[in-house]
């Protein structure tokens, strides 16, 4: 099997780890809140991050992964501002209305896109845009029912926002600029993320719900509940990164999406939520967005793929005539090498940790 089939079934198991694990953590996290009334989102997600630390160092003593160290700047600040986003994506769902905070949700994609093309100049297709624009019309008609406005909420929302995409960039960008796996990465950040959720979640929760997380009523079902989904939450971060460190955070925005259509279709078929034709077409629209960007998203793959074997003749004549690299506005390079072709999509050893 080659480098690069061995990558494509690495990031088919990373979705399907990512899409399975999330579908079930809502699943155990909606009984938790809705049934047994834990209405703590912010602490719980502190307990979340605690116990993916505490398995990931258990992991590191069997030697499941290699721990390597970088800068530990970067990583306090990226633990922080995940815990920041977390907490700010909590306060926008309490003060603003369900169907606001789905359409904060929503401009994560458009506002990651432009902040890519800005700071990376990273440049979206035609083809590409279309099927996002299908899966966020998609998603949108299945889910956003109202539009209440306030200021305090349409800020709260502006800076969930903002510092979510800058989030789930860095996530990408650090592990290729330090090139460490998302284990390496989610293990050093673990701990800075579960400090600023467990200082700031109670304070969080208690705004929220006018309730005091540490006088809850804990019974053995609660207790039970709460160990299941700190248990799943494991599979749930370390997808996160995974996938996100071998894709990109836009594809990662687009799974999203589709795990919310799926936990849609769930509560319908086996809970039995209310639905309507609307959230039908709406999830058959997002659904097809979301085939036609993973198509698009393949189809440029191959052709970028197709492409660098044609630039590796003219590298190698340059390498002959120095003149032509001169001509061809390539100069010298600074290793006195010749220019490496790149593909699209390199080896990572996320899967042998």
């Amino acid at each position: 099997m080659s480098e690069g089939q061995k990558f494509q079934l690495g990031t088919v198991g990373a979705l399907s780890l990512s899409v399975v694990s999330s579908v079930s953590i809502v699943i155990c996290n909606k009984a938790l809140i809705s049934t047994l009334g834990f209405t703590f989102a912010t602490t719980l997600t502190s307990w979340h991050l605690l116990v993916t630390f505490c398995s990931l160092h258990v992991a590191l003593w069997m030697k499941l992964f290699e721990h390597k160290p970088f800068d530990a700047r970067a990583v306090m600040g990226f633990g922080i501002l995940n815990g920041i986003s977390i907490g700010l994506l909590n306060l926008s769902l309490g003060f603003n209305s369900v169907g606001f905070y789905q359409m904060t949700k929503l401009a994560i994609i458009p506002c990651t896109v432009l902040l890519e093309t800005l700071f990376f100049r990273k440049q979206f297709s035609r083809s590409i845009q279309l099927s996002l624009t299908i899966l966020l019309m998609g998603v949108g008609i299945a889910t956003v029912t109202d539009l209440q406005l306030n200021v305090l909420g349409s800020v709260l929302s502006l800076l969930a926002v903002l510092t979510t995409c800058v989030a789930q960039i860095m996530t990408n960008t650090i592990q290729k600029k330090f090139k460490v796996s998302s284990t390496q990465l989610l293990y050093q950040s673990c701990p800075y993320q579960a400090l600023t959720l467990f200082i700031v979640g109670p304070f969080l929760d208690g705004l929220l719900t006018n309730k005091n997380v540490f006088a809850f009523k804990y019974t053995p079902l609660v207790l039970f509940f709460i160990v299941l989904s700190c248990l799943i939450s494991v599979s749930v971060n370390f997808s996160t990164f995974l996938v996100i460190g071998k894709t990109s955070p836009v594809t990662y925005q687009v799974l999203g999406h589709l795990k919310t259509c799926l936990v849609l279709a769930f509560g319908y078929v086996l809970l039995r939520d209310p639905f309507s034709w609307r959230n039908i077409l709406g999830i058959l629209i997002a659904v097809a967005g979301m085939v036609l960007y993973s198509y698009c998203c393949v189809l440029e793959n191959q052709q970028k793929q197709n492409e660098a074997p044609v630039k590796l003749p003219e590298d190698k004549e340059s390498e002959t005539d120095p003149l032509i690299g001169v001509e061809n506005g390539t100069g010298i390079l600074a290793d006195g090498g010749v220019p490496k072709v790149i593909p699209l999509w390199t080896s990572n050893k996320d899967l042998d940790a």
